[in-house]
C-alpha cells in the first residue's frame, strides 16, 4: 500500500536514486544559478556572450545600486508589501471565519456552501480577466492598489477557506460543546478556542497566500498600468533599457525582489511545518 523505503531497495534502485536526486536538483537550480550568475555581471559580458564564465568584472553591488538610485524598484517593493499584506491578512481572516461557520456548525446547504468555495478554485483565472477588468472599471478601481487587493481577497478566500475548514473540523467537537456548556458565547469560542489551536494552520496559510500575491504577474499586469501602483514582479520590466535589455540589472532587481517570501518562510518556518503536518500521523 505504501512505497518501500529506498534503503530497503534493491542496490540498482538505491544506486539510480543517489544519482538522479543531484541530477534533478542541478536541473531544478539551473534557472537561479542562471540569474545569479548573471547579476554578478556587467553588460560588457551579456553584449559578449558570457554568460556561465567567470565574469570579467563582479558588478553585483554595482548593479544593486543602479537598481535602486535608476529605478523606481523600492517604490516598486513598497507597492508589493502594501498588496501582499493586507491581502494575506484578509484572505486570512475571512477564511478563518468562515471555516469555523463550515466546521463547527450543521445547517441545511452546509455541503453545497462548501462545495462553492472549492468549486471556486477550479476555475481557470484566465477566463475572468475581461469581466474583472470591466468590474475594476465601473467600480472605479482599476489601477489602484486597493482594486487589486479586493480582487485576490475574494479570488484566495475560497482555498483559504477549504484550508482552513479543514483544520478546524479536526479539533475534537468536544472543546466546543464544553465552551457551550460554561456559557461562552460563540465569539468567545472562536477567539479563546478556535484560534489559538489553529495557530500552526494559519501560520502556513499565511506564508503561502503572501508568496502568492508576492509572486503574482498576470493580475498585476491586468489590472495596474502606471508605476505608482505596479508591484514588484511587474514592475521589473521597467528595469530594460530604452534601446537595449539590461539583463544584468533585471536579475539583480528580480533577486532581490524574491528575498522578503524567502526571509517571511524562514521567520515562520516552525509554525509553516507544524501547520502543514497537523494531522498527518495518528495519536
Amino acid at each position: 500500500m505504501f512505497p518501500t523505503p529506498i534503503a530497503k531497495t534493491s542496490p540498482w534502485i538505491n544506486n539510480g536514486y543517489r544519482i538522479a536526486l543531484p541530477l534533478s536538483l542541478l536541473l531544478w537550480l539551473m534557472p537561479l544559478l542562471g540569474v545569479a550568475m548573471t547579476a554578478v555581471r556587467g553588460s560588457a559580458d551579456i553584449t559578449a556572450g558570457n554568460l556561465w564564465g567567470p565574469p570579467s568584472q563582479w558588478r553585483l553591488g554595482q548593479n544593486l545600486y543602479d537598481v535602486f538610485t535608476n529605478t523606481p524598484m523600492l517604490d516598486f517593493l513598497i507597492n508589493s508589501l502594501l498588496i501582499a499584506t493586507p491581502t494575506m491578512l484578509g484572505a486570512v481572516a475571512l477564511s478563518c471565519m468562515s471555516g469555523f461557520a463550515l466546521a463547527a456548525y450543521s445547517f441545511r446547504s452546509n455541503l453545497l456552501l462548501f462545495f462553492t468555495f472549492v468549486a471556486g478554485n477550479f476555475i481557470p483565472f484566465q477566463i475572468l480577466m475581461i469581466p474583472v477588468r470591466d468590474m475594476t472599471f465601473q467600480l472605479g478601481l482599476y489601477d489602484t492598489i486597493t482594486g487589486l487587493v479586493l480582487f485576490h481577497v475574494a479570488f484566495q478566500t475560497g482555498f483559504c477557506t477549504l484550508f482552513m475548514r479543514n483544520f478546524i473540523r479536526a479539533i475534537p467537537r468536544e472543546l466546543i460543546e464544553a465552551a457551550r456548556i460554561d456559557g461562552a458565547s460563540e465569539i468567545k469560542i472562536f477567539w479563546r478556542i478556535i484560534l489559538p489551536l489553529t495557530r500552526p494552520a494559519i501560520a502556513a496559510l499565511c506564508v503561502l497566500i503572501f508568496t502568492f500575491i508576492w509572486n503574482d504577474y498576470f493580475w498585476a499586469t491586468v489590472l495596474i498600468q502606471g508605476q505608482h501602483a505596479m508591484p514588484v514582479t511587474a514592475g521589473l520590466k521597467s528595469l530594460n533599457g530604452q534601446w537595449i535589455a539590461a539583463y544584468h540589472l533585471i536579475s539583480a532587481g528580480s533577486i532581490v525582489a524574491a528575498l522578503p517570501p524567502v526571509v517571511l518562510f524562514f521567520l515562520m518556518q516552525k509554525h509553516f511545518i507544524a501547520g502543514l503536518t497537523l494531522g498527518a500521523t495518528k495519536g
